[in-house]
């Protein structure tokens, strides 16, 4: 996936109310550019971070700006929630997800279960319907990625629709898209959403599959790089 235009490179001042940022472009020019992350962000919202803001495509947009990168040690990570969704369509096209090959039509957005929306839809006429849901991760502690950063009843939520499609016959993946580059695994953070975990481990016994995959980031693109193993339990 590349950016449709160049991004502007800054310094967060302070994320507020969740979905605000106040950063000062390197041309010394302070602006609010929208933050599309619901989540803690623990560890990538500390004043004074390097971020990349990408202008709106909308002239009439109230924000001018979106908060698409973060600067943590050598490498950048992923703050946009609504990109892995295009991240992992064109890296389904593009054959780049092994465990995701051998299907005939991708769907986006398609209704599903009790008024959910399943990310991507996978079908093949000898192969089945296969339901994918992504799911953002940028939260790292320790050696590995981790998700949630906060508590999430709809990602809760997701499991156990997907865990209702495995009763139906279908096929059934959790996709974790770790939105960075220097993580060796991947675990649920049960501490911080033991319901998400209780989840995640009866939809796994259920026969849901949790896949994940990290990212190449750069100040043009983000493209899908390398699976990373998922881990059962605590560190």
């Amino acid at each position: 996936m590349e950016f449709l235009q160049p991004l502007a490179k800054g310094h967060l001042i302070r994320r507020y109310k969740r979905f605000l940022a106040d950063v000062a472009l390197t041309n010394g020019k302070v602006v609010t550019a929208h933050c599309a992350n619901p989540g803690s962000m623990q560890g990538l919202a500390t004043k004074g971070m390097e971020v990349w803001l990408s202008p709106a495509q909308n002239p009439k947009r109230k924000l001018g700006w979106t908060w698409e990168l973060v600067r943590v040690g050598r490498g950048l990570v992923g703050v946009n929630t609504s990109l892995p969704n295009k991240i992992v369509y064109e890296a389904i096209a593009a054959k780049g997800i092994s465990e995701l090959n051998g299907y005939s039509e991708i769907y986006r957005e398609v209704a599903y279960g009790k008024a959910s929306r399943i990310d991507l839809l996978l079908d093949h006429p000898k192969k089945g319907k296969c339901f994918v849901e992504v799911k953002n991760v940028t939260l790292k502690r320790k050696f590995g990625a981790e998700f949630p950063d906060s508590v999430t009843t709809r990602g809760t939520k997701h499991l156990g629709e997907l865990t209702n499609m495995i009763e139906e016959g279908h096929r059934a993946v959790m996709l974790y898209l770790v939105q960075r580059n220097d993580c060796g695994d991947f675990r649920i953070a049960s501490d911080i959403d033991p319901l998400y975990n209780d989840a995640f481990q009866t939809a796994i016994t259920k026969g849901v599959e949790a896949i994940c995959y990290s990212c190449k980031l750069r100040t043009n693109s983000i493209t899908i790089d390398r699976p990373l193993p998922v881990v059962s339990g605590p560190f």
